[in-house]
């Protein structure tokens, strides 16, 4: 069971320094959520630490990641990841099998172990 998460309107355009440090690869950049919204969600879902989902959680709301989650069919999230989604944001468990069993998925991902 998931517990719903509202969003709540971002305070300022400063990102954290958990969420910074996901980004470190545009360390010379100046990054804001409207700038880099989709890469910032991405980074988050996929390689964040508990606090960083925590504030992503706090500025989307569950739905809100769940129909980012959609939108990107499941990319760029591992297995466990989108079955940690899945179970945390709600995802359809029948949109999750497909993703999973996609058969060029599976390949990048056997490759990428």
């Amino acid at each position: 069971m998931h517990h719903l998460v509202s969003p709540t309107p971002p305070a300022d355009q400063e990102l954290p320094e958990f969420v910074r440090e996901l980004l470190w690869d545009y360390a010379n950049q100046r990054l804001t959520w409207h700038s880099a919204r989709d890469l910032i969600i991405r980074r988050v879902l996929s390689e964040g630490s508990w606090p960083a989902v925590s504030w992503l959680r706090r500025r989307l709301g569950d739905t809100g990641i769940r129909r980012w989650i959609v939108e990107h069919d499941g990319r760029p999230l591992d297995p466990q990841q989108l079955c940690f989604w899945q179970v945390t944001v709600g995802l359809p468990p029948e949109l999750v099998q497909r993703w999973l069993q996609d058969e060029p998925r599976r390949i990048w991902w056997e490759r990428a172990r």
